[in-house]
């Protein structure tokens, strides 16, 4: 069965190779459009960046909007010490052929998701949540047309990699973030505990660029830039392949465990703001609100990706 996806997502490497990886796999997912929110870098980039992907993967058809250039209450954070100055280093940056559109990505959130039927339609955030936050702010009928939402962001064991209780994602829109995980609808976490499992070693990366189409010389190309900073942090032997994590889990779901618990969002203390409190062991009476993924066969999702890759050669 096919099912239709709304990607919002802030690229970054890591969001560009969950494009390609969902651009990859029509036969389970229709994607109705990609949505760009600041945060990696700012939304002119993060649009522009999105639209590049569109452009190297040869699917100008897919529609591309603009969407909240700051968070709902706070200054914009962002990660250029992580992803460089453009979002997407590691290749050359083009003027992309593929347009934008000229709705508001909140708009078309709102509008797709009231023209459908309930339950029909999986929102994938790889980004800070303003995005979906407002949408869900703005209008609350649109809720019962969500199936899930499926998201990058968050952490319980591995703590914060932006603050010490804090990942970046929720860090930078901690009140949109809490608008999700409060909204009622069945959410799938993809945290750090999970994502710092699928590392970008250089063996993984060679794979990739021996495929030799466009697409996997620039997944290569980015995710030789975006080592650098993370293996230098943690001492690895390559990145966190976050974003396409979701995907994945939308394609191979027997590839991952996860537990289902409660999740709430630190939006008041200046110490922890944007802490993710996982409930894994259920010690509140707090209701469960999502479904927490921590392990991943982290082989599978690499020959996962490249096998979907390979086939931008065809």
């Amino acid at each position: 069965m096919t099912r239709k996806i709304i990607i919002d997502c802030d690229p970054g490497q890591d969001d560009a190779v969950a494009l390609f990886l969902a651009l990859a796999s029509s036969e389970e997912l229709d994607l109705l459009g990609i949505t760009a929110v600041c945060g990696n870098v700012p939304l002119e980039l993060t649009q522009r960046n999105a639209r590049q992907m569109c452009d190297i993967a040869g699917r100008q058809d897919v529609p591309v909007y603009a969407g909240c250039e700051k968070p709902m209450l706070r200054p914009l954070r962002t990660a250029e010490m992580i992803h460089g100055e453009t979002g997407i280093n590691g290749i050359d940056v083009i003027d992309p052929e593929t347009p934008l559109q000229s709705a508001h990505a909140v708009d078309f959130i709102i509008e797709t998701l009231l023209d459908a039927d309930d339950a029909s339609i999986i929102l994938v955030p790889t980004g800070p949540l303003t995005n979906i936050g407002t949408a869900i702010d703005r209008e609350p009928g649109i809720l019962p047309k969500i199936e899930q939402i499926v998201l990058m962001g968050g952490a319980m064991r591995e703590g914060g990699n932006r603050t010490p209780s804090a990942e970046f994602n929720i860090l930078v829109d901690p009140d949109a973030a809490d608008n999700v995980f409060r909204c009622g609808r069945p959410i799938v976490q993809m945290g750090l505990d999970v994502t710092h499992q699928v590392l970008s070693t250089r063996d993984r990366v060679g794979r990739i660029a021996a495929l030799g189409n466009p697409v996997a010389d620039a997944t290569a190309g980015m995710l030789s830039f975006f080592d650098r900073y993370d293996t230098k942090k943690y001492a690895s032997k390559g990145a966190p392949l976050h974003d396409p994590c979701t995907i994945a889990w939308l394609i191979r779901p027997e590839l991952f465990e996860g537990k289902d618990c409660n999740v709430s969002i630190e939006t008041q203390s200046e110490l922890t703001l944007g802490h993710t409190a996982v409930d894994f062991w259920h010690v509140t009476e707090r209701p469960v609100n999502v479904h927490w993924v921590y392990s991943v066969d982290a082989g599978g999702f690499y020959d996962l990706l490249t096998e979907r890759l390979a086939r931008f050669g065809d």
